[in-house]
């Protein structure tokens, strides 16, 4: 039986998701909450096997409520549920350690798919996304190419930005701005706090 928690901040998305999968045999919803923070409070309660979460949601986005559910439950399976096709949100969120990435335009058949490729312990990504290559020779290396957020992000953190000044000027959550942060720093091989700011000067990213 698969436990099956999402996380959504429209109400009538988390409707049509239950609609869906009520009468599935093999899959029972634990519960619905519309935040990320309620999402780690009802993983933590039910201990679901697989999670359904958008990303952009109220107190909590779905990469940092990913990032501590699979530190929590490293076997619990998450499928992002999202509008942004974007690579640095897609990088995010596997980052983060989630086991598919699937567009909120998606055919519930093609959701009903996902959500049991990923409780069976494989990946599930949407067709329509690009997702990098984990075994690439780039990252192997240790050596990478940045996403243009990453380099809008690296720009300002050479202007001696800090996270916050960069949220606000980027209009993203100051999470999100230190999780590009170890992922710029994975990407390009530095290490240390400092290193990142000394690497964006060097490369001019703050002209």
């Amino acid at each position: 039986m698969i436990r099956l928690a999402i996380a959504e901040d429209h109400q009538a998305l988390i409707d049509g998701l239950e609609l869906l999968l009520k009468y599935e045999e093999g899959i029972s919803i634990v519960g619905s909450v519309n935040d990320g923070a309620a999402l780690l409070n009802l993983v933590r309660l039910k201990q679901p096997n697989v999670v359904i979460t958008d990303i952009r949601m109220p107190k909590m986005d779905g990469i940092q409520a990913t990032t501590i559910i699979k530190k929590e439950f490293p076997h619990t399976k998450v499928l992002a549920f999202t509008m942004f096709d974007q690579d640095d949100a897609v990088a995010q969120m596997i980052a983060a350690g989630a086991n598919g990435y699937i567009l909120k335009n998606t055919a519930l058949k093609q959701v009903l798919k996902a959500i049991i490729t990923v409780a069976s312990g494989e990946h599930y990504y949407d067709p329509n996304i690009n997702v990098v290559d984990q075994n690439s020779s780039s990252k192997r290396t240790g050596k990478g190419v940045l996403t243009t957020r990453q380099k809008e992000i690296l720009k300002l953190i050479g202007q001696g930005k800090t996270s916050r000044e960069i949220s606000e000027e980027l209009f993203i959550g100051i999470h999100t701005v230190d999780t590009h942060r170890k992922n710029m720093a994975r990407i390009l091989g530095l290490k240390g706090k400092g290193e990142l700011l000394r690497y964006a000067v060097e490369k001019k990213y703050k002209f």
